[in-house]
């Protein structure tokens, strides 16, 4: 019997598949590909919503929890997953300025935002008020992780890739079974498919679809990922990723017209040089409508577990909500109420 049966891999599945390794427990891992909103991400980290000048919550214990989390993973996988670079949000405006420096003067702001004006010419980038600077920022290379790490499951044969039919998973009171493998627990980490799964369909899962680009420019010459109504995050060999887009009616995973030509006039309002279009990609987001994770047991059954909800955030994310979860399957530990889905008023009966 395994300890965990864990349906998905992508971030949130990977976060819990290794938190479960690392405790010495045997898991299976069921994915079947149909979501790839992990593989599509920005990747980006940053403690600060820019566009509100709010702190991300738990900020500073989700970035300590990032460093170790990732850097484990790069050892264990022996690849480069965790690019820490500065980002800079550049100005339009003496206002804009202005509210920079009035966010900064935030006591819960102060460590995250930079007070020093960054006026540092970028070829073909025009700047005239300048950049404002986030601590504490960069990007993880989640297509590589996504891809490398069903790798590693595969070749220790605990991974399974096929669609999962929760018509047959059997619950029983300390264990559950599903086709031949049976657990003492089962997490369901499944993204966007949440909506297919019949254990969560009360709760408010809400997807936005992302699409963003990788361009290849030659002309362009910065390693910092630059931020407007659009970032731009280098890549090494000339590519920089260019993105996202919010799309909260279209919840394909096909990326279309309207949104490239979004990015490329965002783009093109940013940097004055040619570029290459080399990959468009699109995914769609598990986001809660609460801007918070649904993390938690199922309110019946105790061996049914959820991780979802990670949104736009999710590398920042997974390894915390992934350790709480866990938390509060082996020890009993309950879960902050911001994330615990019995916060969701209409969700079972407590």
């Amino acid at each position: 019997m395994h300890d965990y049966i864990i349906v998905g891999c992508g971030l949130a599945g990977i976060a819990f598949a290794e938190k479960a390794l690392q405790n010495s427990k045997s898991i299976i891992v069921i994915n079947n590909q149909s979501q790839n909103a992990s593989k599509v991400a920005g990747g980006l980290y940053n403690p600060v919503v820019l566009k509100r000048f709010s702190q991300v919550w738990n900020a500073n214990e989700q970035l300590e929890l990032l460093d170790v989390f990732y850097s484990d993973l790069e050892k264990k996988l022996k690849i480069k997953l965790d690019y820490k670079l500065p980002l800079l949000r550049k100005f339009y405006s003496i206002e804009e300025q202005n509210n920079w420096f009035i966010a900064s003067d935030k006591p819960n702001l102060s460590n995250f935002l930079s007070t020093k004006l960054i006026f540092q010419n970028f070829k073909f980038v025009t700047s005239p008020y300048g950049f404002g600077e986030v601590l504490y920022s960069g990007y993880i290379d989640t297509q590589l992780l996504v891809n490398e790490y069903q790798n590693y499951l595969k070749q220790l044969n605990l991974y399974l890739e096929e669609s999962f039919n929760h018509s047959l998973l059997q619950v029983e009171a300390d264990f559950v079974t599903y086709k031949n493998y049976k657990a003492r627990h089962i997490v369901f980490a499944e993204g966007f498919g949440m909506l297919l799964n019949p254990f969560f369909t009360s709760l408010p899962l809400d997807g936005t679809k992302g699409e963003l680009l990788i361009i290849r420019a030659p002309n362009l010459d910065f390693n910092v990922i630059l931020k407007t109504s659009i970032f731009v995050v280098p890549l090494g060999s000339d590519l920089y990723k260019v993105g996202a887009t919010y799309n909260w009616d279209d919840k394909s995973n096909a990326p279309t017209d309207v949104a490239k030509l979004e990015l490329i006039d965002n783009l093109k309002d940013l940097i004055a040089c040619d570029f290459e279009i080399v990959e468009h990609r699109a995914g769609v987001r598990p986001t809660v409508k609460d801007r918070k994770p649904l993390v938690g047991t199922h309110y019946q059954y105790k061996n049914v577990h959820l991780l979802n909800g990670l949104g736009t955030r999710g590398v920042m994310l997974a390894p915390a909500m992934a350790r709480d979860l866990y938390n509060l399957i082996e020890h009993k530990i309950q879960l902050d109420m911001n994330v615990d889905i019995r916060r969701i008023k209409n969700y079972g009966k407590f």
